[in-house]
């Protein structure tokens, strides 16, 4: 059984300008251990998709239309708000976007790394400042007795995200959301918090859900990946498949963007366009009018994901009736 079955979830925003459709109908499953790396442009809706998860989104204006999200017996989306509490932050935990502001600037590290034990395990202060030093050390923080009392300020970016990982991973959880956590780092730091992350997951046995851009950090990280666009699916298989036979023309041209790809001295591939207006109803492909393969019937006609080959779907109607390569 799954560890976290994701179905038809549907997020949507309702502003002064629309009901801009985030999320929309996006469904999925997890297993224990299993890494699954969530891709696609800036607004594609990966971030709102896990969000959406835990109840991080402000209602209104969000609102979750539809859809079920079930961690290991408990929908997370229709339980109770005491029992959702009880799973966030201690069961699942969530790695944010940006080091730089999610930390507290007020609060001593010492305070922020022990809070979800306090809260979540009931155990001692002395305790719960012994297990966040050793947590600190074991994110690669030196003088990890020391640092614990220092503020936000004092560490630089890549210290505060370890930090942060730090904060994600004192309670031992099932499953860890990394939302883009080294989007902020320089190359050098961003292969130590990946190393950092895999070798936790081993310790622990844990599954992780990796939200990027960027397919480079997919293929040596993630077991299967998801290309979201427009907030739908528009492809999903294991990573070998998904880099070496990609179907949708998304998928490929997000490969076509990945400069190590480039001869050298040419021009960079940029995809054509720009993102659909997600207020507006999208009755075909969302991906139709910035696509090298479109045909009129994309635009019009509604497109399933479909599974074409086993663990392998995508949701292109030339692809499926087999009209392209």
């Amino acid at each position: 059984m799954p560890l976290l079955t994701v179905t038809d979830l549907r997020t949507h925003f309702h502003t002064r300008q629309g009901v801009v459709r985030a999320v929309d109908g996006v469904s999925f499953s997890l297993e224990r251990g299993e890494t699954l790396g969530l891709v696609g442009e800036s607004g594609s809706g990966k971030s709102v998709t896990c969000y959406s998860l835990l109840g991080l989104l402000p209602q209104p204006p969000a609102r979750i239309e539809s859809g079920s999200a079930l961690f290991d017996g408990i929908d997370l989306l229709h339980c109770p708000p005491a029992q959702l509490r009880a799973v966030r932050g201690k069961r699942i935990a969530m790695v944010f976007q940006d080091p730089m502001t999610s930390l507290n600037p007020y609060l001593r590290i010492s305070e922020q790394l022990i809070e979800p034990l306090l809260i979540h395990e009931k155990i001692s202060r002395r305790d719960a400042l012994v297990r966040a030093t050793a947590m600190l050390e074991s994110v690669g923080i030196n003088d990890a007795s020391r640092r614990l009392y220092q503020y936000p300020h004092e560490f630089s970016g890549g210290m505060r995200q370890r930090v942060v990982i730090a904060m994600a991973l004192i309670t031992k959880p099932e499953l860890l959301i990394a939302d883009e956590p080294t989007t902020a780092l320089d190359v050098t730091v961003q292969a130590q918090i990946l190393d950092l992350i895999k070798s936790t997951q081993r310790e622990l046995g844990m599954a992780v859900i990796f939200v990027t851009h960027d397919l480079a950090v997919v293929s040596g990280l993630c077991d299967r990946v998801q290309v979201m666009y427009a907030g739908r699916i528009v492809e999903t298989a294991d990573t070998s498949t998904l880099f070496t036979y990609p179907r949708h023309p998304y998928t490929r041209a997000l490969q076509k963007s990945i400069p190590a790809l480039q001869p050298k001295g040419s021009s960079l591939y940029t995809i054509p366009g720009l993102p659909p207006d997600l207020t507006k109803p999208l009755p075909g492909c969302p991906f139709a009018p910035r696509c090298e393969f479109a045909a009129d019937k994309c635009l019009n006609t509604p497109v399933q994901l479909l599974e074409t080959a086993p663990r392998h779907a995508h949701a292109c109607l030339r692809a499926q009736l087999g009209e392209i390569p």
